[in-house]
């Protein structure tokens, strides 16, 4: 199996264990940034708010993407390749552009978090050495391609869950201050789309796995599942982490609950298997922006440049809760778009007129009416809604605004 194929899977071909695919979420979605995601939360939420925000942002945002998860396994094609149906030829290449540059953050500041806390807790090397070197590490997995990635997370998934649990007990054992519940509905709001938007951030991913699935529905539950509850468990980790240490720095929380080694562990593996996939996501983005690329060089070149980000800036992790809110902005929108057409409208869609060089999906020099539209909108309802929750409003707008212009008798490409 190539390591980057925008093909489509061939349905004998379809062999990938719904297992498999689960240990692939759980292993991008346990990773430093998930730990992030609860210690940058309002602090003037109770403690029992708190949780009520973590886990309806995870809900929502783990179901957005389950939902979308058997597009793939229907009809065999990347993520990318699939949002041509309802963006157009050039609109899905926007979006690769925009994935395939936003993925570097994540990979440079999974890097950077991993690397600084390795070196704090075992005082071996230095942060940009780490960096460079899971960079590099990362990026042989992902040349093995999708199966060998599966592989990998057999033996890395059950490390991390060892891990955390070794995680969960030591901040159990240690006191933390509750904060007084001071939150105003808007800083309540605002967590709750910080949770969701985090979630969301795994939207374009939701058919380049499943699609090596052959039952839509068993990947639907997979993924759905891998990202809930890895959500659901290291987000309050990393909000009492952060109580404990009196810091988001994620150094800090790791160091403050005295896991020596045991964190080191963590999240070095963690930022594998989450790279994993971040890398392997920006793959198919470049390959779709430049069909004639050889497979191996575009891996090389994101998972290098990724871990070249982090040698060169540890910023990224001071930006975290603006990059996830930006994302969210521009991937929400998406998924509304994408339920409109494959789930609320049931638009039939010909694998072979997307990839078809003078298909439907080129007309009007490749860009959908309805899904631009769509896309627009939903983004800036995203932005105005903050003080009264962005997700939902945005998500609902842009489902109404395809589903408008897209209803039959009007073309919507």
């Amino acid at each position: 199996m190539r390591a980057v194929d925008l093909s489509p899977v061939p349905r004998q071909d379809q062999t990938q264990r719904p297992f498999d695919l689960f240990l692939i979420f759980v292993g991008a979605n346990i990773v430093a940034t998930t730990l992030q995601v609860g210690a940058t939360l309002p602090r003037g939420l109770s403690f029992g708010g708190t949780l009520a925000v973590i886990a309806a942002g995870a809900l929502a945002g783990a179901a957005l993407v389950g939902v979308l998860a058997p597009i793939g396994s229907r009809l065999g094609v990347p993520s990318i390749v699939a949002t041509r149906a309802v963006l157009g030829c050039n609109g899905a290449r926007t979006l690769a552009v925009l994935l395939f540059v936003t993925n570097f953050a994540w990979i440079a500041m999974n890097n950077v978090i991993a690397a600084s806390i390795t070196v704090r807790l075992i005082g071996v090397g230095s942060t940009a050495a780490w960096a460079v070197g899971l960079g590099v590490l990362a990026t042989v997995v992902v040349l093995s391609g999708p199966r060998g990635v599966a592989l990998a997370d057999r033996i890395a998934v059950p490390l991390l869950v060892v891990s955390g649990i070794v995680f969960t007990v030591a901040c159990l054992r240690r006191p933390w201050p509750i904060p007084p519940a001071t939150a105003s509905v808007a800083e309540t709001f605002g967590g709750l789309d910080i949770v969701a938007g985090y979630q969301v951030s795994w939207l374009l991913m939701f058919a380049d796995y499943p699609r090596y699935v052959a039952s839509g529905r068993r990947a639907g539950v997979a993924v759905f599942l891998g990202l809930l509850l890895t959500a659901l468990w290291f987000m309050p980790l990393g909000y009492v982490a952060s109580l404990i240490a009196q810091s988001a720095d994620p150094g800090m929380m790791v160091y403050a609950v005295g896991l020596g080694w045991w964190g080191a562990v963590l999240l070095t593996v963690a930022t594998l298997t989450t790279n994993f996939v971040n890398i392997y996501m920006s793959a198919l983005a470049f390959k779709s922006l430049f069909p004639a690329a050889n497979d191996r060089s575009a891996v090389w070149l994101i998972g290098g440049i990724g871990a070249a980000l982090g040698v060169l800036s540890t910023s990224w992790i001071e930006q975290f809760a603006n990059l996830t809110l930006l994302l969210a902005g521009m991937l929400v929108p998406i998924g509304g778009i994408l339920l409109a057409h494959y789930v609320v409208l049931r638009r039939p869609v010909a694998v072979a007129d997307l990839y078809a060089d003078a298909g439907p999906y080129h007309a009007s020099r490749g860009w959908s009416l309805a899904g631009t539209a769509a896309w627009l909108v939903g983004a800036a309802v995203f932005q105005f809604s903050h003080g009264i929750g962005a997700t939902l409003p945005c998500l609902a707008a842009s489902i109404v605004v395809y589903s408008m212009l897209a209803r039959p008798g009007r073309r919507a490409r």
